[in-house]
């Protein structure tokens, strides 16, 4: 029997052979913890973060806001780093809850999924 953990992982390794980011179409990853989250824009081709944004310092607000304004700074710092279009990465998380309110608000913020 595997763990919660295990599962993710494994869900995790099967995404990411489908999904890479490249320069022009770089790839948004989510990390969830229990009390932030955490979103980056990866060109996987040359191994660099082009931009990120993250839950810290937001701890009064509810965890679905939280997500929802992480979601807009992304949108923002991308678009700053001149990104219109991106691949969403899940990480293994089901696309539901905090994971969901960041692409939303990613999208509404001009992102392209």
């Amino acid at each position: 029997m595997t763990t919660k953990s295990e599962r993710r992982i494994k869900i995790k390794y099967r995404v990411r052979n489908k999904v890479s980011g490249t320069a022009e179409r770089p790839r948004m990853s989510v990390f969830r913890s229990n009390k932030q989250i955490y979103v980056q824009v990866i060109d996987d081709l040359n191994g660099t973060t082009l931009a990120s944004a993250s839950s810290l310092g937001m701890e009064t607000m509810p965890k679905i806001q939280q997500a929802a304004k992480v979601g807009e700074m992304i949108a923002k710092k991308a678009q700053e780093a001149g990104i219109t279009t991106v691949v969403f990465d899940r990480n293994g998380y089901l696309y539901h809850g905090r994971v969901k309110a960041v692409a939303d608000a990613a999208r509404n913020g001009g992102l392209k999924f």
